[in-house]
């Protein structure tokens, strides 16, 4: 068993780490006073700018894109197994590395619902830009009507009108559509009320311009407005009409394309939420060791040091199950590893929300601040609870499957390419 990176992963996390280093996290105070200068644009600042043309300038662009994906060519062709060590580093600044390497939700979902199931057409309209980094995308599922942890609860309609469809229905957390460079909403609704539960829904293009597409309000995630990354919109379909030609994939499928965008975007979120989890790891250590309480320094104090340790446990146990679902993903399929997709999605935000809680705990009021990063970094973290289903959803469905296994415990229990996990049930969210 050889745990060692190659080559390829090897030298790329050395190229980032470096961009991370020289340019990513020295343009933090930059992005700050940028934002604060300029309190009503939704946009790109410059130097999210600048951070993408020396990403580009560095290699490090697309790098989300496996070799085995329609559109490989455009990115630096990592597995999933390469990607997720760098991706874990783009987490350590998550306002801006993932951003800067346009490897950011929700355009990487994006990119690839259109590399794998887009027309020609849509491809060139749509995906190139995309990866050109020149257009941004938000992906509409989520409705404030309707329990949306159901993704069969769907209420926006999709009529079929002639040549066109036209959608009616409101959204609301569809990330990135507040930025004006956001110029295409991927719209999840039914097409077909009548059908099999998960027949129902079909995924359309909505050009963001459309006539009947109003963008209600930005939303907030425990205060923060997301400003840097585009916020989170609120959107309203009034009988907005597309051509029919905006019909991803074919009618009913699009609860399936839903899944398949949703599997890699899961095992992403905790790639970088690892990353996260070391920032918040250096800001404790950092602190514990400069102050002073009780006659002595913070990491002299065993509670500190007994969270320091149960967190080291924490993020190399879960890193290693992160990896190892990443190589099923390489070699069984997305939906053979969706047993270790959901327990990380489960596992890894749980994990570094309570570390996350904890390194608040030790910087005092200041913890609470925006004089530190803390606060932002817990409250995108606690989304990730929620995003791409909640725990509960994960907990249900990993729990039925956990329930239907036969296999002897004394079997071999490593899984290994051309084997896979139990079928889910129909109606888990896979």
């Amino acid at each position: 068993m050889d745990f060692a990176p190659d080559t390829t992963t090897r030298e790329t996390c050395d190229r980032v780490r470096a961009f991370l280093t020289e340019e990513v996290l020295p343009a933090e105070p930059v992005l700050d006073d940028e934002l604060a200068a300029t309190p009503d644009d939704w946009s790109f600042r410059p130097v999210v700018r600048r951070l993408q043309t020396a990403a580009r300038e560095r290699g490090l662009w697309n790098l989300f894109l496996p070799p085995d994906s329609p559109a490989g060519d455009r990115g630096a062709g990592l597995t999933n197994l390469q990607y997720a060590p760098v991706a874990e580093l783009t987490g350590y600044s998550p306002r801006l590395a993932p951003v800067a390497t346009n490897c950011a939700a929700p355009d990487t979902g994006n990119a690839e619902l259109l590399a794998h199931f887009g027309t020609p057409e849509q491809r060139e309209r749509w995906l190139d830009p995309l990866l050109d980094g020149t257009l941004r995308s938000a992906f509409c599922m989520t409705e404030p009507d309707v329990a949306s942890s159901d993704a069969t609860n769907i209420a926006t309609s999709i009529v079929r009108d002639g040549d066109d469809y036209v959608i009616t229905g409101r959204k609301w957390f569809a990330t990135g559509a507040m930025n004006p460079g956001c110029g295409l909403l991927v719209v999840m609704g039914r097409t077909d009320p009548d059908g099999p539960r998960h027949r129902q829904q079909s995924i359309v293009l909505v050009p963001r311009d459309t006539p009947g597409v109003t963008v209600v309000r930005g939303l907030t995630v425990l205060g923060y407005d997301d400003r840097d990354h585009g916020g989170h919109a609120e959107i309203r379909f009034d009988g907005a009409r597309v051509p029919a030609a905006n019909l991803l994939g074919g009618e009913g499928e699009g609860f399936a394309m839903a899944q398949a965008r949703l599997g890699p975007g899961r095992i992403h979120h905790c790639m970088r939420a690892l990353g996260t989890a070391e920032r918040a790891m250096d800001l404790v250590r950092e602190r514990a060791t400069r102050r002073t309480a009780f006659g002595g320094p913070l990491a002299d104090q065993g509670v500190v040091r007994e969270w320091l340790a149960g967190a080291r446990v924490e993020i190399e146990a879960l890193r290693l199950l992160v990896l190892k679902t990443a190589w099923l993903m390489d070699t069984v399929g997305t939906k053979a590893a969706m047993t270790e997709i959901q327990a990380i999605k489960i596992a890894v935000p749980r994990a570094v929300g309570q570390i996350l809680d904890r390194a608040v705990q030790l910087f005092g009021a200041a913890g609470l601040s925006g004089d530190h990063p803390l606060a932002e970094l817990f409250a995108g973290v606690r989304a990730l609870r929620l995003a791409d289903g909640p725990d509960e959803v994960h907990l249900a469905s990993l729990g039925r499957a956990e329930a239907r296994r036969r296999a002897p415990y004394l079997a071999p229990r490593n899984r290994t390419p051309g084997t896979a996990a139990p079928t889910p049930l129909e109606g888990d969210p896979t």
